[in-house]
């Protein structure tokens, strides 16, 4: 009786809890699609899929996404491998560092990359716009810092990189070599995984992109959302598909990803 009494709880709130999401979500794609009056149809998609402000704004920050998600990478697996191999008593310290991106709003980090960095400023990054796309990039790279580097903290958790690094060095392997060869292949799906969470958080970051005046998406989304009635609808579908793809790729490296340890 009470294991009855918890499957129907489990199926109740399974159920609130779909319908407290899917709901809003069917009730803003229905929106979309009336945009022809008395007949549904996706004429909404269509004009902002052929916006060229969209095309725009959007290719603008997939590219600061691939940028971003290099960085990232190259910064966090070395960090993170030789924290786990040589350091691992400054664990705590830099998991409560990289956690400083959640409790530190990202309107604070920006004006003080703006107060640091601006054109009267030793080195004046916002002065040019190449420059400002790099410092974006390093907004960015701090941002997805809690995703990226638990990702791939707990990746390489799962293996042995001492037993690896050892292996490697015995056949002559130099660190350079252990990076590329060993660690990098045995953590893929991990790194992949902190790839597409820090994609989905930069695709519609809106707060650095704003203030540092940059052609993003984010500022896209909202210049819309405050002047169109049916595109906006259509624009949150399309981010929240963009974001779930992101989502859905995670679990399918999760679960696919996972190699046997290599050596070099």
């Amino acid at each position: 009786m009470k294991r009855t009494t918890s499957r129907i709880g489990a199926w109740v709130a399974i159920i609130v809890g779909s319908a407290y999401f899917l709901l809003p979500l069917a009730a803003t794609f229905l929106f979309s699609l009336k945009m022809r009056r008395d007949a549904l149809s996706f004429d909404a998609y269509k004009v902002v899929l052929t916006d060229p402000q969209f095309q725009a704004t959007f290719s603008y920050s997939t590219l600061m996404a691939v940028l971003t998600i290099v960085t990232g990478i190259l910064l966090v697996v070395p960090t993170a491998y030789w924290i786990q191999l040589k350091l691992p008593r400054l664990r705590g310290l830099v998991e409560f560092i990289t956690l400083l991106p959640l409790v530190i709003p990202a309107i604070v980090i920006v004006f003080g990359y703006l107060k640091m960095y601006n054109s009267s400023a030793l080195l004046p990054l916002t002065a040019h716009e190449r420059s400002t796309d790099l410092l974006l990039v390093a907004s960015y790279v701090t941002l997805s810092l809690p995703y990226l580097y638990r990702s791939i903290d707990t990746g390489l958790r799962a293996v042995d990189v001492r037993g690896l690094t050892e292996a490697a060095q015995s056949l002559g392997a130099g660190w350079g070599e252990i990076l590329l060869r060993v660690i990098f292949p045995n953590v893929k799906s991990a790194i992949l995984s902190g790839a597409f969470l820090t994609f989905a958080v930069v695709i519609g970051e809106f707060t650095m992109a704003s203030l540092l005046n940059r052609p993003a998406f984010g500022p896209y989304l909202q210049l819309i959302g405050a002047n169109r009635a049916y595109e906006p609808s259509a624009l949150a579908i399309i981010a929240f598909l963009v974001t779930w793809a992101s989502m859905g790729l995670i679990q399918v490296f999760a679960h696919n990803g996972r190699a046997k340890p290599k050596t070099a």
